[in-house]
């Protein structure tokens, strides 16, 4: 397995607690945690860190051959994240050697594996369908028409339709989407014929770089645009009840043309009606989606109509924005990667029952997290200002995740953050004010490529 992205800065780099080792005792379930994250993933090292803490017993399974794989006695694998049959036989081979309790798919790629594999071996899983449905913009809003939710008019379209004859019979302003990628990558608004237009050109000049095939490398989503403010919900089901996690609120509009994100916070300045309205629409969704276990990632916007569901992940927060979430105090203190790992394993867990659309109690007072944006493209030289932003008041790491001398590519074309900055404060208010200031002490030297 190659290694995954590495800061190049970090005002807590000298921490070892973040130095893992992979070799633990076996799970009280009786079997070994099988982790399958794509090498690109920034991830792995949390969910280590998490194993490493509750001496849970753990192997990687990664898309790359690791260096280290013949002398890890089975703590590696090399897995087909594209053939899913393949995939399966390859985890069911492994699992021979190395019975295992329970599987996460940590990232996007690869939760259909995880279920696919775990309903294989009879391990707890999602619907492999249901996860074929969020994964597709298009059959995600087509499971949802008839379940009483708000939702936009949507249709899909092909690039070989007659699409400038398509755009004069629209109601603008519309979305246009590809139909799996994530990272808001390729997602352009547009307000006219012409704008449209350009930017199916756009979308289908992405997919051209990408893996996509079938349905995914020749269609595209468009939908009416939801105004209002965006939100994001992290939760847990257990066969089928929703745990509310955390509420995020997204302080920085996102109107597009493109819808690169910035800020999250929680918990929530909404009021408790309408978090509890949130927390109701997410679980109409995923119970008629058929998502019935692990994380899940939904992206909400709220207007006068009511919660209007953008899309769900059955999977947790992307990037690095789950270190915004510590639940309990102490000693008993523990992060997200915790808590997704003790439910995957049939671990007990302290969390509260929130059904009611409740938010997990004693994480801390307020926290949150900036994705840095990318200013423009072309190579990273350096950034300045980070010692200074990294000693304001409430902010607790900076992170740049892309290393020096590597492409920036801005949305809609990437899917990659430059770097995330951490807070924490009394209020959201206060939080967010303190991931402003330290961006804005941020800049960043980036030459032109040719």
């Amino acid at each position: 397995m190659q290694a995954v992205p590495t800061p190049i800065t970090s005002k807590v780099k000298a921490d070892t607690s973040r130095r893992v080792s992979v070799i633990g005792p076996v799970t009280d379930r009786g079997g070994r945690l099988l982790l399958l994250v794509p090498t690109t993933s920034y991830r792995i090292g949390d969910f280590l860190a998490a194993a490493h803490r509750r001496d849970i017993d753990v192997a990687v399974g990664s898309d790359q051959q690791s260096v280290l794989e013949q002398f890890s006695q089975g703590r590696t694998l090399t897995v087909d994240f594209k053939a899913l049959d393949h995939g399966i036989a390859q985890i069911t081979a492994y699992h021979r050697d190395y019975p295992l309790g329970a599987i996460i798919g940590v990232d996007q790629e690869t939760t259909l594996l995880a279920a696919s594999a775990s309903r294989s071996l009879g391990l707890p899983h999602n619907d492999p369908a249901a996860i074929e449905a969020v994964e597709n913009k298009y059959r995600f809003r087509s499971r949802l028409a008839n379940s009483g939710l708000p939702a936009p008019w949507f249709t899909l379209l092909s690039f070989e339709e007659d699409l400038a004859g398509q755009a004069t019979r629209l109601h603008f302003p519309v979305v246009l989407k590809p139909l799996a990628l994530s990272a808001s990558r390729g997602v352009i608004r547009a307000n006219d014929p012409d704008q449209f237009m350009a930017a199916q050109a756009r979308i289908k000049a992405i997919l051209a770089t990408t893996d996509q095939s079938g349905e995914g490398a020749n269609h595209f989503l468009v939908e009416s645009f939801i105004p209002g403010q965006e939100v994001a919900l992290e939760g847990l089901l257990h066969q089928g009840r929703l745990q509310v996690l955390a509420l995020f609120d997204k302080p920085d509009p996102l109107d597009g043309p493109y819808f690169e994100e910035t800020i999250y916070l929680t918990p929530s300045r909404l009021s408790a009606q309408v978090q509890k309205d949130i927390a109701e629409t997410v679980k109409t969704a995923v119970g008629t989606i058929g998502l019935s276990e692990g994380p899940i990632h939904a992206e909400l916007r709220i207007n006068d109509q009511g919660a209007w569901l953008i899309e769900v992940a059955a999977r947790s927060i992307g990037g690095l924005c789950g270190r915004t979430l510590q639940f309990g105090s102490g000693e008993q203190q523990e992060g997200l990667e915790d808590v997704i790992i003790r439910h995957a394993l049939g671990l007990p867990q302290s969390l509260p029952d929130c059904m009611s659309g409740g938010v997990a109690e004693g994480a801390q007072a307020a926290s949150g997290v900036m994705m840095i944006p990318i200013p423009s493209a072309g190579v990273l030289r350096h950034v300045d200002g980070l010692e200074d932003a990294r000693e304001m008041s409430g902010i607790d790491d900076i992170t740049i995740s892309i290393p020096l001398g590597d492409v920036l590519v801005p949305v809609p074309e990437g899917n990659r953050y430059l770097g995330f900055i951490f807070s924490t404060g009394e209020t959201p208010d206060q939080v967010e004010a303190a991931l402003r200031a330290a961006h804005d002490r941020l800049a960043f030297q980036i030459d032109a490529v040719g």
